[in-house]
């Protein structure tokens, strides 16, 4: 009895979506508590409920399983945490979009989209009342720390540090070499686009997403890479601010392709 009790016990903590929840709810908290974004706990309460209820409904109509709920619970702290709304009615309406999308838009049994991305792209494109907004972190070394401990133990669990490492140093270094090196910036002025939060929970909790990324080593590494150039072009010589958020979405589709082609065991 004992055994089978701690055999379930590690199963359960071996589950790298605790690690996801712990440390996406340390960065609300944080939000809430020292930048100001007490307005929006309606809001966030909000978004809970409707990914919870829309994946219990989901699930008892597919897979029975209700264990996933751990999924909605991590895909409302990503809405949580970089979606901005004027009403409550559009943060429910993220919230459904996102969870819908993980059963609804398939391919290879796996969901197409990372689900907050599809959540958050959707309601911009739909409604005018909603946005992202880069700025809303600030950027200090502290958060840096924060966020990079964080998500690097959650990336550990999941297997995909590759990503991560292979997409910030791509990007950073391009961003280094035209902002340090050929323009003459004080370092500083690198350090402080590279301690966004945003950009940080993107690249440690977005895109590392098991299901939504290649399967293979190398065909992460390349699409990891591809992202980072995307987005170095995207935000650096056309200015867009949420570059990020839509390059997720359009590069998303093209992961069963890299799938077909870097077949992994």
């Amino acid at each position: 009895m004992y055994s089978k009790i701690s055999a379930h016990f590690n199963k359960e903590t071996a589950d790298p979506r605790y690690f996801q929840i712990l440390y996406l709810g340390s960065f609300l908290f944080y939000g809430l508590c020292f930048l100001g974004w007490d307005g929006d706990a309606i809001k966030y309460i909000a978004i809970f409920a409707s990914a919870i209820v829309t994946q219990m409904v989901f699930s008892y109509f597919t897979t029975k399983q209700y264990s996933s709920v751990k999924s909605a619970l991590i895909t409302s702290l990503g809405l949580s945490l970089l979606l901005k709304t004027g009403t409550i009615e559009t943060a429910i309406l993220a919230s459904v979009f996102a969870i819908s999308s993980k059963f609804l838009i398939r391919v290879n049994h796996k969901h197409l989209f990372n689900p907050a991305n599809f959540g958050i792209v959707a309601v911009i494109l739909l409604t005018n009342d909603a946005w992202v907004s880069p700025g809303q972190w600030g950027s200090s070394v502290l958060l840096w720390f924060i966020v990079g401990a964080g998500g690097l133990m959650m990336i550990l669990k999941v297997g995909r540090i590759d990503t991560t490492l292979t997409f910030l140093g791509v990007f950073g270094g391009l961003l280094f070499c035209r902002q340090v090196l050929y323009l003459g910036w004080e370092y500083t002025v690198w350090l402080h686009m590279m301690s966004n939060g945003t950009l940080l929970l993107f690249a440690f909790f977005m895109i590392t997403d098991p299901m939504t990324t290649p399967n293979h080593k190398h065909a992460r590494i390349l699409w990891s890479a591809l992202l980072g150039i995307v987005l170095f072009v995207a935000s650096n010589f056309f200015y867009i601010q949420t570059a990020a958020v839509w390059l997720l979405f359009v590069m998303s589709p093209f992961t069963p392709l890299f799938d077909k082609y870097f077949v992994a065991q």
